[in-house]
């Protein structure tokens, strides 16, 4: 499933403290089976997710996030004001009318499609109906449901080695357990930028039946 692979970590919420906690939604999921040892790893059910997405351009994403983050602070059509979960950094620039959203975690990023793409998770009670709609074309909403995953938890940072280092051993226990890869794998990252890296949730994600 191309539309969601990859997390930015740069969340820039407030309310993420540097050991790691926060106040954010964390888009819900069921634990099929989960393992203990060395490395905690979960299959998991995700509910049905609405996403907000736009194509990646830019250092690492910034513009895309900085399209994204303006959606849910205002950059949408929208007749009420909807409570954040958690503050946030505003754009001084977001000078657009419209709902605000609360902030959801994960945050999805695509890099490994011909056209990269970027997603926020709505919260939970969001549906295709209830979603407001982007006022920016290049941003645009769309429904994920049927997503099942294998996952491995890590901390430290995102880097082209760590993450390397768990996808192979995730892939070692997907084959060794009867599962079956049905996508590309999935980086996923929890916490601001200033959360000391010891702290920091990190995760990668593989689609699998």
């Amino acid at each position: 499933m191309k539309a969601l692979l990859t997390v930015f970590t740069s969340i820039l919420v407030a309310g993420c403290s540097v050991i790691g906690e926060n106040n954010l939604e964390t888009a819900p999921y069921t634990v099929v089976k989960s393992t203990s040892g060395d490395h905690k790893i979960e299959v998991r059910q995700y509910a049905p997710m609405i996403l907000v997405s736009t194509n990646m351009s830019g250092e690492v994403g910034k513009s895309a996030f900085r399209r994204l983050f303006k959606y849910i602070t205002g950059a949408n059509e929208g007749a009420s004001k909807i409570a954040m979960t958690a503050p946030v950094i505003m754009d001084q620039e977001n000078t657009g009318k419209g709902a605000e959203i609360a902030m959801t975690a994960p945050v999805f990023m695509d890099e490994n499609s011909s056209t990269p793409v970027m997603s926020f998770v709505m919260p939970k009670d969001f549906t295709l109906a209830n979603t407001p709609k982007p006022t920016n074309p290049e941003v645009r909403v769309s429904e994920v449901t049927e997503y099942k995953v294998a996952a491995i938890r890590f901390s430290w940072t995102l880097s082209d080695s760590n993450v390397q280092k768990h996808t192979e051993i995730l892939e070692k226990w997907i084959t060794e357990n009867g599962y079956v890869a049905s996508d590309s794998p999935v980086k996923a990252g929890y916490n601001s930028p200033f959360t000391l890296p010891m702290f920091r949730r990190n995760e990668v994600l593989i689609p699998i039946r």
